[in-house]
């Protein structure tokens, strides 16, 4: 058997065109030009290439696109006083800070400090708090991408076993209360899950968000099952250079899957989409209507 390829940068590029022309019929008929600002500290290099990524993909889908830069010496006050000042403008309808921040930084502090109302990337913990009651709110990205990916394959999850390998607040735990509310049977396991091989072996649905690479192998598989490969990992390649992979075994696990992801190309693209449907959303609850739906 060899796996179908879920073509995250296909199904990412339909869905930014459903929200550029959404996002075109709110400012035609509101006079509401969505906005996104995106704040980065310092110079890492994979994360001015996310910046980019999004910053251009905002623009491309008709919303107001804003970069703060900030230099890896600033402080966690020059930070918060960004964070407050979008908080206030009103132009402003998200705002996501580039992860990981410089060590003099507590992340949870400046995550906190975001207007839950702007939490496009659903980090805050009253976001988290909506999610694991079942109420309306913005849906953190990577999850909501996991999901739309696999819908794309089954249409419904309902009844499906599904393992989630990874409980981290960003992705593993939002990912299995989605999970949930698309009446999945989920399994979260982790570092300290007995047989962890078996207990994937079990299952219809594998979302691999471990950060570690390669280490869903492939006879840990079910033969046909779908696996949503989450992680991206920078490992030696030929001639010095270095190449992606995911959390993975791509080459082997694509032999008995009956649908995989790519690493890259898969869950990222998806990502960045879910993010200005995010935005999109904000948007029209700070002006007191109801979002679209994708």
């Amino acid at each position: 058997m060899t796996a179908k390829l879920i073509d995250g940068k296909a199904i990412a590029a339909e869905l930014s065109l459903t929200i550029a022309d959404a996002v075109k019929q709110v400012t035609a008929q509101h006079g509401i030009e969505p906005g996104l600002a995106v704040v980065l500290v310092g110079d890492n290099p994979a994360s001015e290439i996310y910046v980019r990524s999004k910053t251009a993909k905002t623009a491309a889908t008709n919303m107001r696109s804003m970069l703060y830069k900030l230099p890896a010496s600033a402080s966690e006050a020059e930070l918060l006083e960004v964070v407050e000042r979008l908080n206030q403008d009103p132009t402003v309808h998200g705002i996501l800070v580039q992860l990981p921040l410089p060590p003099q930084i507590d992340s949870r502090k400046v995550i906190e400090a975001i207007s839950p109302a702007k939490d496009v990337d659903g980090f805050h913990p009253l976001t988290a708090g909506l999610l694991s009651t079942g109420l309306p709110g913005i849906v953190p990205c990577t999850p909501l991408a996991c999901i739309m990916l696999a819908k794309k394959v089954h249409g419904s999850l309902a009844g499906m076993d599904a393992v989630v390998i990874g409980r981290s607040n960003i992705v593993g735990k939002p990912l299995a209360q989605l999970l949930l509310m698309e009446n999945a049977t989920v399994t979260i396991a982790h570092s300290k899950t007995r047989d962890l091989p078996g207990v994937c072996r079990r299952a219809d649905l594998v979302f691999a968000a471990v950060g570690q690479p390669e280490m869903v192998r492939g006879d840990w598989i079910k033969p046909g099952a779908t696996v949503i490969d989450v992680g991206i990992n920078r490992v030696p390649g030929e001639g010095g250079k270095s190449r992606l992979v995911g959390d993975v075994a791509f080459t082997e696990a694509k032999e008995v899957a009956g649908a995989i992801t790519p690493v890259p190309g898969g869950v990222g693209p998806m990502t960045i989409a879910c993010l200005l449907a995010n935005t999109l959303k904000a948007a029209a609850w700070a002006e007191g209507r109801t979002p679209a739906r994708f």
